[in-house]
């Protein structure tokens, strides 16, 4: 079988593109997810490498050196950093022109024919689930008879195979653990709300949600949930736990670990006797009961997205939770000692000033552990970006720019009465009034005070954090600028 590399290359300074990332771009403090996405089709291709070039500080000349000796080079991309995935696969090929190169993610499985149309260097790219359709192209079959693979022939003509079936059996997946323990350094890999050194993996994919916003399930993984047995997820934590002795915290990337609740407690009560430390994504509503016997078996955060705090936009993004349920669901995690970090959103259909006064006032209620605002990012594939395409919402002609030339995101959107650097600047305003309380500054310090290695942790993130908002000020005078500026003649 040839040599394969796996490869999320270089791209904007401290860009966030792995598998976890909700959105991908640059973070307020440094922030990475594991490529589980990639590790998940290296485990199963014999000769493999998985290289994860920002987290590992590698440079585009350390990534081209590496990459002379593959005869296999799969990308995983992005909308944002589609433009410089393609110059990194051309000079690639210009190294090395027998190299073949793939493209997989959700924006070739959404747009296959303009993904290979964005480069001539680009030989073929995955189209949904990709696992196996990259084994079968690192086999060397021949590109027209691997399904779920779109292609350019000999002629130059872009051809799309047959669709693959989506995987049933989860558990005839290799577990990315040994893929992790020999290409990876998972003290490279920082999450702010999680315990470090963290190790995040998925136990399921897929997701019966409906959110319109929401990359993964509308262009991957699907509406229905589909799961790795219990003994399976328990047997490889077991494992990860003996061969990452250092690892603090293990996370569950699933969008919604806890949509099948049965599975979930099963899963919880082989973790107990494991003694695990671990965490999840969950929705905003679980009873009580059902936290307290997760946060007995080791549970210690769920990762929640409130979205926002007017009723409305929940219902039109399809959010299936309300207000109250949210607020019952957070009241019962800090009875029973569950730390949350939630995300929200500005810049959801039909945001106003009002709604986003709405939002800010509602996670200052909830009052959770630590927060992330980002900004609506309307990705090719999803329902939001029809919406915004409808509607004439897009904030530039390029739907495509989601994303500064720092990295950091960009609102995308704009609506009649609230423009995109309203929208822009209110996630500053929304963080300052968040964090700089009384209540969270205390939360903050105890934690400091507790821990010498979260001490300097939090020194750092604190340095990024306000070093992040100050450069999107910048960014925002740089739009107001560009905006303002006449015309050349």
């Amino acid at each position: 079988m040839s040599q394969s590399l796996f490869l999320s290359p270089p791209s904007f300074d401290g860009f966030d593109g792995g598998a976890g990332a909700r959105y991908q771009a640059r973070r307020e403090v440094t922030s990475y997810w594991y490529p589980t996405w990639l590790a998940q089709p290296a485990a199963l291709v014999p000769n493999s490498k998985l290289m994860d070039c920002a987290p590992h500080s590698i440079g585009i000349d350390a990534c081209l050196r590496e990459a002379k000796n593959f005869d296999h080079v799969i990308i995983n991309t992005s909308t944002p950093s589609l433009k410089n995935d393609c110059k990194v696969a051309e000079a690639i090929k210009k190294a090395r022109p027998e190299t073949k190169i793939g493209f997989v993610g959700a924006h070739t499985a959404v747009l296959p024919t303009e993904t290979l149309k964005a480069s001539p260097a680009i030989d073929w790219v995955g189209r949904k689930e990709f696992d196996f359709t990259c084994k079968e192209v690192c086999e060397d079959r021949p590109l027209d008879t691997i399904h779920g693979l779109s292609y350019r022939n000999a002629e130059g003509k872009i051809l799309h195979n047959p669709e693959r079936e989506m995987i049933t059996n989860m558990d005839s997946l290799p577990w990315v653990a040994d893929v992790y323990k020999r290409d990876l350094q998972i003290e490279k890999y920082f999450i702010g709300y999680l315990l470090h050194p963290y190790v995040s993996l998925y136990t399921g994919r897929g997701c019966p949600a409906q959110c319109t916003f929401c990359l993964w399930p509308q262009t991957i993984g699907g509406h229905k949930y589909r799961v790795r047995s219990a003994q399976n997820v328990s047997d490889e934590m077991a494992y990860m736990k003996k061969i990452f002795p250092q690892v603090r915290e293990f996370f569950f990337d699933d969008d919604t670990f806890t949509a099948n609740l049965p599975r979930a407690r099963e899963i919880a009560k082989k973790l107990g006797p494991l003694g695990l430390t671990w965490s999840c994504n969950s929705r905003a509503n679980i009873d009580y009961d059902t936290i307290k016997s997760f946060k007995d078996n080791g549970l210690r955060l769920f990762l929640v997205g409130y979205e926002s705090g007017n009723a409305d936009i929940l219902q039109r993004i399809k959010k299936g939770v309300t207000l109250e349920e949210m607020r019952k669901f957070t009241k019962a995690c800090h009875q029973a000692g569950v730390v949350i970090h939630g995300t929200f959103i500005l810049g959801l259909p039909i945001e106003t000033r009002e709604t986003i006064e709405n939002t800010l006032r509602f996670a200052q209620e909830l009052d959770v552990f630590s927060i992330q605002v980002s900004l609506a990012a309307p990705y090719p594939g999803t329902e939001l970006y029809e919406m915004a395409r409808q509607n004439s919402w897009f904030s530039k002609k390029d739907k495509s720019d989601i994303v500064h030339q720092d990295g950091f995101q960009q609102s995308a959107l704009e609506y009649p009465g609230l423009g995109k650097e309203e929208i822009f600047e209110a996630v500053d305003r929304f963080y300052r009034a968040y964090y700089l309380r009384p209540k969270p500054i205390l939360r903050i310090i105890k934690t400091m005070l507790e821990d010498k290695n979260v001490f300097v942790r939090r020194c750092r993130e604190g340095y990024e954090f306000f070093r992040s908002l100050r450069q999107r000020k910048e960014d925002l005078a740089a739009s107001r600028s560009s905006t303002s500026a006449p015309a050349a003649a």
